[in-house]
């Protein structure tokens, strides 16, 4: 694969982020893609969850959210599908002519079969995006969908890449880090406020309350914690921590190029 490619990336939404921190990546992924040159098309299945959730919360959230997102990505083409009648030909319609077809996780296994089945007949390549870890803490979840089926799996840590190595016996699996989207997301001039900076996760258990208290904990400064996924433990260590910031996502590394150019061909997939 060289030159200019047509991507496909499905995934459960591009214009609503409502508990969905892969969004921010997802779209500076597929946007630093078509600087590059490449054909990106990026679907969401029309009412999926995230933007339910969103429309939920409020009359205005949703078309503020979904004006927002066209004058941050003018360049991303979504098109949007309903599952049930119609989803094969919607797909037969918009696979042909594809060259790499990006899956990620959240995909019904409906919609993921679907799109399996025409593989073979459009000769496209498709890889299945793991943004997340069900498959060490749901693993019966992931291994409902037809792996073996994909021609890799991108995983977002080296641990859950050999999950699907050592554990699924899946043959094709690569690192494939999530970053934020430094187009959008920069450093901006401002005084020092802050002593902590923690850029990361604190949900699902993924903390590690001892690192925590001794990393945070200081008797002597004001705490303050601006987008916080934190449960009553955390909390209780960061009422004595030095004055703090927390983001839970997205991550801190930037949307590499290098990320782009391993989509766009230079994997191997002999």
């Amino acid at each position: 694969m060289t030159g200019r490619l047509s991507f496909r990336f499905f995934a459960h939404s591009w214009i609503s982020d409502w508990n969905h921190g892969n969004a921010h990546f997802l779209r500076g992924l597929a946007s630093e893609l078509v600087k590059l040159g490449h054909e990106v098309r990026c679907y969401e299945e029309r009412d999926g969850w995230s933007i339910k959730n969103l429309a939920a919360e409020g009359e205005n959230a949703l078309p503020d959210a979904t004006l927002n997102f066209r004058q941050a990505f003018p360049t991303l083409d979504v098109r949007f599908y309903s599952s049930g009648d119609g989803l094969c030909e919607f797909l037969e319609a918009e696979l042909a002519g594809a060259d790499v077809v990006v899956i990620h996780e959240w995909n019904s296994p409906e919609v993921i079969a679907a799109i399996l089945e025409l593989k073979d007949r459009f000769r496209f390549r498709a890889l299945f995006h793991d943004t997340h870890h069900r498959a060490y803490t749901s693993p019966h979840e992931i291994l409902r969908l037809p792996l073996n089926e994909f021609d890799g799996v991108l995983a977002f840590g080296d641990a859950i890449r050999r999950i699907y190595t050592e554990g699924f016996s899946i043959r094709r699996a690569w690192t494939f880090h999530e970053g934020a989207d430094i187009d959008r997301f920069f450093p901006l001039e401002a005084s020092k406020d802050t002593d902590v900076v923690w850029i990361g996760n604190w949900g699902d258990g993924e903390s590690h309350p001892p690192l925590c208290c001794a990393i945070l904990r200081s008797p002597c400064m004001e705490s303050g914690i601006h987008r916080p996924r934190l449960g009553s433990l955390s909390i209780r260590i960061l009422s004595s921590a030095a004055t703090c910031r927390i983001f839970a996502r997205p991550g801190c590394t930037r949307v590499a190029r290098s990320a782009c150019m391993f989509l766009a061909g230079s994997m191997p997939m002999a």
